[in-house]
């Protein structure tokens, strides 16, 4: 009989902390967590291809970087400019424990190395331009055959998954490493100039990306999320407008990325009991 006692008690101090545990969880199902952030990118080199009426050609291996707003408060934080610098934001949403469907945009740039020379492959029927490619190569430091970027911005909206994992639970500490992975559509503004065409820059569903993901997150009193995430994706852009007439020019890329924010977050219906 004091054999069978002392068993239920053990299981009954298991049920017991394993519920406290399940209480105490900042990202319990039913939870919502929006976020707010930052972002640096780099890119990988890229291939771009431009058509239209007159030239069809290829410039390899071109280089790019991110344009990342230098910090000032009055940017970063008042409400009519907090979106000039590369930013990320998104809404997650738990429906099982530690387990967020996330909704989301990160707002990057893209902007080509004006100064370099690439490899050019195709034909361009007007003389004027024709003449800036030599031995298959082509000089793009002064500009006059193209700039390109995509700056306001690379908008890539995603929805992902991710799966997190308590590493540390104080009393109203508790830190969190997590995973995932996730697809969505590219939304850039393109701002682009191609030879001597009125510059293009407009928003235009330009094609798709998908990433992985991974994450270390701080809650702090219960609710304040400090959060930084680290990705690499694809993007494969089939569709980037170059011109701002009607006619069929266009551009396409592939890229892969690798991308770190770092935001602050708040989770909404949460408890935790100590």
């Amino acid at each position: 009989m004091i054999k069978k006692c002392v068993l239920l008690l053990g299981l009954a101090v298991t049920l017991g902390v394993n519920a406290q545990k399940r209480d105490i969880d900042p990202f319990k199902k039913g939870s919502v967590m929006v976020f707010w952030g930052w972002n640096n990118s780099v890119y990988s080199k890229s291939d771009i291809h431009f058509k239209g009426d007159g030239y069809d050609f290829q410039l390899n291996n071109v280089v790019a970087h991110d344009r990342q707003t230098k910090f000032d408060w009055g940017v970063y934080f008042k409400p009519t400019s907090i979106t000039v610098p590369q930013v990320n934001y998104r809404i997650t949403y738990f429906p099982k424990d530690n387990l967020g469907i996330t909704l989301g945009m990160d707002h990057m740039k893209y902007v080509m190395d004006q100064n370099q020379t690439v490899d050019f492959k195709g034909y361009i029927n007007n003389p004027e331009y024709a003449e800036l490619v030599h031995n298959g190569k082509v000089d793009l430091s002064d500009a006059r055959l193209l700039t390109f970027e995509h700056t306001d911005g690379l908008n890539y909206i995603n929805i992902g998954a991710q799966k997190y994992h308590n590493i540390l639970n104080k009393k109203n500490i508790d830190l969190f490493l997590s995973y995932g992975a996730g697809i969505g559509a590219l939304l850039p503004k393109s701002n682009v100039k191609l030879m001597g065409n009125e510059r293009s820059d407009r928003f235009h569903l330009a094609g798709f990306g998908a990433d992985i993901r991974g994450a270390v997150s701080l809650v702090a009193i219960r609710h304040i999320v400090v959060q930084v995430e680290g990705k690499l994706g694809y993007i494969n852009m089939p569709d980037i407008k170059t011109t701002l007439n009607n006619k069929p020019d266009k551009a396409s890329q592939d890229f892969v990325y690798g991308e770190v924010d770092l935001g602050i977050g708040y989770t909404f219906n949460t408890k935790k009991y100590n």
